[in-house]
């Protein structure tokens, strides 16, 4: 589940803090970075590794596999064959669902996105998903960021996890986010 739900490393939302202010560990993501079979490090900014991605093919629908450095699972998410208004689940290692991301409101220009969390608060994804360029909020306060801004590599974004959050979760999010907003 999601660590230090409110700890002090959130933004208020809103409250004017421009994109290169950080919350708290920035992390660089590839965009499409799932292909069946393969593995991809999620890297710090200082270019270490600090997860790994691991996909694969089950059953005609591929699975991505969140680990720790390790190799130990952490998290799966598991494309269905069919999608219900936009939706998939985040598991743990033990498949219990630990966050449901589903499309709330599609306008012209931005995405909403709502994360429901069984047993804690929900967050809500707010910017232009598209672009890469959107916050995940709690209760009005940041706890990611991302952006294409911070790093100049094509095809990579970045993420800014609040210190008090579970950073491999929201990476899990952003990845869904991405997964289904694009096609993925």
């Amino acid at each position: 589940m999601l660590r230090g739900r409110r700890g002090g490393g959130g933004r208020r939302a809103g409250g004017g803090a421009p994109a290169e202010d950080r919350i708290g560990t920035r992390f660089q993501m590839r965009q499409r970075f799932f292909t069946i079979g393969d593995r991809f490090f999620i890297e710090n900014e200082r270019g270490e590794r600090a997860f790994r991605v691991e996909s694969k093919i089950l059953r005609v629908r591929t699975t991505l596999k969140f680990q720790d450095i390790q190799g130990n699972d952490i998290y799966k998410i598991q494309e269905k064959l069919a999608r219900v208004r936009d939706t998939m689940n985040i598991e743990d290692a033990n498949g219990q669902v630990v966050a449901k991301v589903h499309n709330a409101l599609i306008t012209p220009l931005r995405d909403r996105w709502k994360i429901s969390v069984p047993g804690g608060e929900d967050l809500m994804t707010r910017g232009n998903i598209l672009n890469h360029e959107y916050k995940i909020e709690r209760g009005g306060f940041t706890v990611a960021a991302v952006s294409k801004r911070w790093f100049r590599i094509r095809d990579t974004y970045g993420v800014d996890v609040a210190n008090s959050e579970d950073a491999l979760l929201l990476l899990a999010i952003t990845v869904v986010v991405d997964m289904v907003a694009l096609g993925g």
